[in-house]
């Protein structure tokens, strides 16, 4: 999960859609992929009514942030923009500044006295509501389910390659410093053929690779009447005509079956490359997390990925300094990261977040020591991918291209690694062979070998 700030701009609908109506809208998106679908979507009824998006607030004739409360910094990041915002809303008292996103959920009314400048607070996902700020909506109310999560773009410089489309919201573990299910709510899925229609209509605007999303993405299914599962998801979208590449965030691991990594191994689109978070190597520290599995049950899970997929990267999710963690815990956590070898370690020092069950306990481990657990599992993971990647020179890999960086091409390998190259050739969205000749711990670089598709 992401918590670095991101200005989500979508580009302008189809000629089939609305005229432009002359007016704006600037949307700021802090989080996971999901608030980025949220975003997307909100994007798509905007410019359904004929808004068009806008990279300057100042600019704008409405104003939305989607927020996170994931970890105090992504919290204090959106109250410094929410408090930003004063001015434009000094100066154009008309525009509607929107706050949605999991720091809303049951806290509205604290937040109205706060920040009294902003219009509407609604919840994660709670789309309908924005109606109050933009009555054009409104005619959108019998279409609203069906509105997918993307308009995608018809101009060539713009970048409509991969998208996200959420499967299931919400979130029935109670893991004891998690603040999201509290703010998004019990576990809803989407029913099975409105997604894959969904997919559909994204392949046929051109979109190559789709990652499903959801707070526990691979619990999918189990409160639908037919009960399908992940793995009946995968083998129903990989049946759509056009699509390259399926991935899927995030998972957990009691929920990650033989059978979702079958469908893994054996699915044409669908990338072997596997997000498990395991958050602690010493199981009383999992117990405490009330993450309901041991470091074995989750290492079984990456073996059996990699004995089905030999080739598959791992990655995974780490919070250290979590109350209580002793420094012969952390070093089961050491010892599991330098045995398992992941290909991606997304790593977090423990802060409480209000009404969690941890936030009731003493958070005893002092910063300096979270630091330096921290830079240690960072300095171990460097290790790792240094050796990994240099064993990579010479090879070459499929790229999907994404955007350009500093002249040069930019995209990731099926198993979700980032490779940068020169070309001449206008190779946005084609899929290319890249033979590499440098390497580095957290990219490649590499140079054309072939024709594209």
């Amino acid at each position: 999960m992401q918590d670095k700030p991101t200005i989500t701009l979508h580009p302008a609908a189809s000629p089939a859609r609305l005229a432009p109506n002359g007016k704006h809208f600037f949307i700021w998106t802090i989080g996971c992929q999901m608030n980025e679908a949220d975003s997307a979507k909100i994007a798509a009824m905007l410019q359904e009514v004929g808004y068009q998006p806008t990279d300057r607030e100042d600019d704008a004739d409405i104003v939305v942030l989607n927020s996170c409360v994931v970890r105090q910094a992504a919290e204090d990041k959106v109250a410094g923009k929410l408090n930003s915002l004063m001015r434009l809303k000094r100066a154009k008292p008309e525009v509607p500044v929107v706050l949605t996103g999991c720091m809303v959920t049951n806290q509205q009314a604290a937040l109205q006295q706060r920040f009294p400048h902003v219009d509407l607070f609604f919840n994660p996902s709670d789309f309908g509501q924005l109606e109050r700020v933009v009555p054009e909506l409104a005619d959108l109310d019998d279409d609203l389910a069906d509105l997918p999560h993307y308009y995608l773009p018809d101009s060539p410089d713009s970048a409509g390659i991969t998208a996200f489309v959420p499967i299931i919201y919400g979130c029935n573990f109670l893991c004891s410093y998690c603040i999201v299910p509290y703010r998004r709510g019990k576990e809803r899925s989407r029913p099975l053929a409105e997604i894959v229609a969904e997919v559909g209509h994204l392949v046929g605007r051109g979109v190559r690779e789709v990652t499903l999303l959801g707070q526990t993405v691979n619990a999918y299914g189990h409160d639908l009447a037919e009960k399908p599962g992940l793995a009946d998801l995968l083998g129903a979208i990989d049946a759509i005509p056009g699509l390259e590449r399926l991935r899927f965030l995030t998972s957990h691991p009691n929920y990650m079956s033989n059978d979702i990594i079958d469908a893994m191994a054996e699915l044409e689109s669908v990338c072997e490359h596997m997000n498990l978070p395991v958050q602690a190597g010493d199981d009383d520290v999992l117990r405490r997390m009330r993450r309901k599995y041991s470091r074995d049950y989750w290492r079984d899970r990456i073996a059996y990925t990699r004995a089905r997929m030999p080739g598959a990267t791992i990655a995974t999710d780490i919070i250290v300094g979590f109350p209580g963690e002793t420094e012969a815990q952390f070093q089961q956590t050491y010892d599991l990261l330098d045995e398992v070898r992941c290909d991606k370690v997304h790593l977090a020092m423990y802060s409480p977040r209000p009404g969690t069950l941890s936030a009731r306990w003493e958070d005893d481990i002092p910063h300096h020591e979270k630091q330096r657990r921290h830079q240690a599992l960072e300095t171990l993971q460097e290790h790792h991918c240094t050796d990994r990647n240099a064993k990579r020179l010479h090879d070459t890999v499929e790229v999907l291209v994404e955007g350009m960086a500093k002249g040069r091409w930019t995209g990731r390998t099926r198993g979700n690694t980032l490779v940068h190259f020169a070309d001449e050739r206008r190779v946005l969205g084609k899929l290319v062979a890249v033979t590499i000749t440098e390497t580095s711990p957290w990219f490649l670089i590499g140079k054309p070998a072939g024709p594209v598709r």
